[in-house]
Formats: C-alpha cells, sequence, structure tokens
C-alpha cells in the first residue's frame, strides 16, 4: 500500500489534485493511504512553497500546479 499525502489548503486545485490520484490508483489497481494535509506548518515541513504538493511514501514528487494524470499514474507505479 501506498502511503499518499496532497499538500495545500484545501483550494479547487488541491481537490482536485487528491481526486485525481484516487482515481488514478483505482484505474491502477493500487492500494493507496491518502490524506490530504492542510496544515501550513506541516507543508512548510516537506520543503514545499507552492501548491498543491503530493508525497509519495515520503518523497516529495510534485509541487505547484495541478500534475499530469501519466505522472500521478507513473508515481504510484514505482
Amino acid at each position: 500500500m501506498k502511503d499518499v499525502k496532497v499538500l495545500g489548503p484545501g483550494c479547487k486545485r488541491c481537490m482536485a489534485t487528491a481526486e485525481m490520484v484516487a482515481a488514478e490508483a483505482a484505474k491502477l489497481g493500487v492500494d493507496i493511504k491518502l490524506e490530504k494535509v492542510t496544515d501550513y506548518a506541516a507543508i512548510a515541513g516537506y520543503g514545499i512553497a507552492s501548491t498543491p504538493g503530493i508525497v509519495v511514501d515520503g518523497k516529495v514528487v510534485h509541487a505547484g500546479g495541478l500534475p499530469k494524470a501519466e505522472d500521478v499514474a507513473r508515481w504510484l507505479s514505482v
């Protein structure tokens, strides 16, 4: 099971990113634990300055703007 965190204040882009991660995981048949992190101190702790950010298994894989679906699929497949 992959541990995935979507970092952001809860804006539309952050919500869309979380939905995209969940949809790609379902499409790939990958079990994930999806957590939305909205605390600014926690987000800053990952070194993220622009949101949304995505952390997969403790590693920051994306920061700022909506990711591409194919990138999300790649991150979940590794």
